[in-house]
């Protein structure tokens, strides 16, 4: 068996050409999408991030706002420039780049975002919602990956999903969604006891731990979805995933590659976020 590679890119391609409809059409109703990014500090792969974000916005007629703080900026600065995006009418998503320099905490940084703008879904209201079955911003990377799922036709409902990951970003709100989804939800982490055990049972194993390949094919069940959201840099420089491409792809049924998998659905979930941010707003 040779898996089906999930093309992210192409999927993301058709999200974003749905945007950039909503978008107009929003336009043509006097209103027009906005959204404000905040980047602290000089952070290279956050200025790519940001670099990519507002480049993607302007693909889809979102206009976006581009704000940047010294390294050095005080928590009273990043504070007043976060409640001044929640009182402008204009902004309809606010988005604050992790991560931040030490000195300043993300968890209150976060929680001081309007979470009606809070397009990241990080807010402990979205979070809330989210737990409780009645979402409303969801975390991109995660809802990206539904979407993704969704393409392979796979059944989620009654299926064993198995996440390796824990994080408030990703893991934990995949497992929300896939739970809601139907799905019986395990999980793990990078210190699970005989994790290959638990991945071999996944009908869909959903990876987000940060380490370079570290699910190989036999911890793979023959033919199940398999979602790489990891990015690592090798020391040749060049890009891999959580997930050992090379084997896994001869035992599963559905594969996501690194790149060009989960990295471009969450930029273009990001948008779409952005539109249901705009459109609900009063």
């Amino acid at each position: 068996m040779t898996a089906q590679t999930i093309d992210g890119a192409g999927i993301a391609a058709e999200v974003r050409a749905a945007v950039r409809q909503r978008a107009q059409a929003l336009r043509e109703n006097g209103r027009q999408a906005a959204l404000a990014v905040v980047l602290v500090g000089e952070d290279p792969a956050s200025r790519i991030y940001v670099r990519n974000k507002v480049k993607a916005c302007a693909e889809v007629g979102i206009v976006s706002t581009h704000i940047e703080l010294p390294v050095d900026a005080t928590r009273e600065q990043l504070l007043a420039t976060i409640a001044g995006l929640n009182a402008d009418p204009a902004v309809h998503g606010i988005l604050v780049q992790l991560p931040l320099p030490p000195h300043l905490d993300s968890r209150e940084v976060i929680e001081l975002i309007d979470p009606a703008k809070d397009v990241d879904g990080f807010h402990p209201r979205n979070a809330g919602a989210l737990f409780t079955g009645q979402p409303r911003l969801v975390p991109c990377t995660p809802l990206g990956v539904m979407t993704l799922i969704a393409r392979t036709g796979v059944t989620v409902r009654g299926a064993r999903a198995v996440i390796v990951g824990a994080s408030n970003i990703v893991g934990k709100p995949q497992a929300m969604l896939l739970l809601q989804a139907g799905a019986t939800v395990t999980i793990c982490n990078s210190k699970t006891r005989d994790l290959a055990a638990q991945t071999r049972e996944a009908d869909i194993l959903v990876v987000a731990v940060g380490r370079a390949r570290m699910i190989t094919g036999d911890m793979v069940r023959p033919g199940a979805v398999v979602i790489d959201v990891g990015m690592n840099r090798l020391p040749d420089g060049k890009l891999c995933g959580d997930v050992d491409f090379g084997s896994v792809r001869e035992v599963a049924g559905w594969l996501t590659p690194v790149p060009g998998g989960v990295g471009p659905m969450t930029i273009a979930t990001l948008l779409s976020n952005t539109l249901d941010a705009a459109e609900t707003r009063d």
